[in-house]
């Protein structure tokens, strides 16, 4: 048998190659399903609204577990990013409402945690964040926004049991709630 090194160095090299291509093929793929999968994207006239959750515009609170703020403030966070699509300035609401379809597919309105036991926080792009009780908020309206012309903005959105609520660690009890963006008229 005859030995060829010409011939194994070859062998070798699209051996190593081959290996290699999987390897990049496999870690794009894998980096794309969770960079992407995640993303919910909306739009309207003006308005590009984009979720970064996979739940998108949904809030669920479903594990009773009074916290406080420190606590609530480093839970699961809900990130909207909105940008202006317009060469003009505009107005924009962001709404925390009942998911009253959630609510009503799980036949659960008398399972709902009362408003003034949830802590709600909104952090700006600017990094100010502010607390509310959700029963402090009027018309469910959480941000009144302006963006200037093709500008965006950040907002991450925080849910949590007070520590303050009367409410039984693991109660049955829950929330649903839906994040609503929508235009508003100057």
């Amino acid at each position: 048998m005859y030995y060829n090194p010409k011939k194994e160095l070859i062998k070798n090299v699209v051996t190593i190659t081959i290996i290699l291509a999987i390897a990049v093929v496999s870690t794009y793929i894998i980096y794309n399903k969770f960079d992407h999968s995640e993303i919910v994207d909306y739009s309207s006239e003006s308005l590009d609204i984009t979720f970064k959750e996979e739940l998108g515009d949904e809030i669920n609170i479903t594990n009773v577990s009074p916290v406080t703020d420190s606590v609530g403030l480093s839970s699961k966070a809900h990130t909207i990013t909105i940008k202006n699509n317009l060469t003009e300035k505009t107005t924009f609401i962001i709404k925390l409402s009942d998911n009253i379809e959630k609510i009503i597919e799980d036949e659960c309105q008398e399972y709902l945690i009362p408003r003034e036991d949830i802590k709600i926080s909104i952090r700006y792009s600017s990094g100010q964040t502010e607390i509310y009780n959700l029963s402090e908020i009027d018309d469910d309206i959480l941000v009144v926004g302006k963006l200037k012309p093709l500008d965006s903005e950040k907002y991450t959105i925080r849910t949590w049991i007070s520590n303050e609520s009367s409410l039984p660690m693991g109660s049955s009890l829950h929330y649903h709630g839906l994040i609503e963006v929508e235009e508003k008229s100057e």
